[in-house]
């Protein structure tokens, strides 16, 4: 059975406060190009379909048509689960209009963790979608006050939907949680305040596939068998450069699995552009780009304006930062305070040394003490 996995696509999402409403119709675009080409027999969208629980009408309005679209066009089945960024009840809402023989669509909570059972030549695969909840709701719904970090969430969900499991078929799980020992990204939203909130991958165990969802870089997570598909878009410039990408699997007869990674190409690109103004200026007036820009300038000494030049070639560019400031480690004092707070002149110079090792030019010392000299004629005026 073929399955084509992808999550996190934070529809209604901004980017330093740039819309990615462009962006994010161009990866809906590639995942149907995708659903056409390779014709899965399941589409699994493992959470966080929206970027927050009210999101932007134009982003349900994509959605939606995406939804209609693969229903209307091709005979693949649909499994989709909320996230924690979701309103588990907006998600649900789909399922109301949904063929439950071809799609799963799991939005709040439930004690009954029904699967979806589709057949292949092989046998049965089942699917069960287990949506973001967090411990509360999940002591109402399972009804075990011993419930107390994410770990536990998780293992009541697979619990409950182990019990559906008919005993020859294949299992596929849709989670939405952090694997412990999984690289997460800087956009990810913490999925618990204080506590420990990573799950142990043993969780999943008696799966043949778990398509998780949650953090934003496509990787395994404690088993070939068990991986994020990471976001089709980048959220932060940690993650410049990153290739994103679908995640196709093929479940074989025995349970085993085999990994394809369909690169996606986004509309525009994260980068960061490092180096000295002028050079960067002149690349750019060469190869001018809409990517999304972080520029880190190498330049010893301050410049007046320079985002605004940028730009001229850049117009995404969306931060600035020199390298001295990046790379800059804490200042240590070398010694206790030798200077008396009654000679100015002395405190700063021991200022300068202790800050770049020197204790100022002889005329920037005279510049401080015509400064201190000003200061202190205008005390005596008043």
């Amino acid at each position: 059975m073929k399955i084509l996995h992808t999550a996190d696509w934070h529809l209604g999402r901004q980017f330093y406060g740039q819309s990615l409403e462009a962006d994010h119709q161009a990866v809906l675009d590639h995942v149907l190009e995708a659903v056409r080409t390779h014709c899965p027999d399941v589409l699994v969208i493992a959470g966080d379909i929206y970027d927050r629980a009210s999101p932007p009408a134009s982003a349900v309005r994509q959605f939606n048509s995406f939804i209609r679209t693969v229903h209307a066009e091709c005979d693949t089945s649909i499994v989709m689960i909320a996230g924690n960024h979701d309103s588990g009840d907006r998600i649900a809402s789909y399922a109301s209009l949904a063929d439950p023989k071809r799609l799963l669509i799991r939005g709040p909570l439930a004690p009954e963790e029904r699967p979806l059972i589709l057949e292949d030549e092989h046998g049965a695969v089942a699917f069960s979608g287990l949506p973001f909840g967090n411990e509360f709701s999940a002591r109402e719904c399972f009804g075990k006050n011993s419930i107390s970090c994410p770990a536990d969430v998780v293992a009541a969900q697979v619990e409950c939907a182990r019990a559906h499991v008919p005993g020859d078929a294949r299992w596929v799980i849709a989670a939405h949680v952090f694997v412990a020992n999984a690289t997460p990204s800087e956009s990810e939203r913490s999925l618990q305040v204080g506590g420990i909130e990573t799950v142990p991958s043993s969780v999943f165990d008696g799966a043949h596939y778990v398509a998780l969802g949650h953090l934003h870089r496509s990787q395994k997570a404690g088993g070939d068998h068990i991986r994020y598909s990471g976001s089709p878009l980048a959220f932060g410039f940690d993650e410049a450069e990153s290739i994103k990408s679908l995640t196709l699997v093929d479940l074989a007869a025995d349970g085993a699995v085999a990994v394809q990674l369909l690169p996606i190409k986004p509309l525009r690109a994260v980068r960061v552009l490092k180096g000295e103004f002028e050079q960067l200026l002149d690349k750019g007036s060469q190869e001018p780009s809409e990517d999304f820009i972080k520029v880190v300038l190498t330049d010893r000494k301050a410049l007046i304006d320079p985002m605004g030049r940028i730009r001229e070639h850049y117009p995404n560019a969306l931060a600035l930062t020199y390298e001295r400031d990046e790379s800059a480690e804490p200042i240590l004092l070398r010694g206790s305070a030798l200077a008396k707070l009654d000679d100015p002149i002395a405190v700063v110079g021991e200022f300068l040394d202790q800050v770049r090792g020197n204790e100022g030019t002889e005329d920037e010392m005279a510049i401080i003490a015509s400064a201190l000299k000003e200061l202190g004629n205008a005390e005596e005026r008043l």
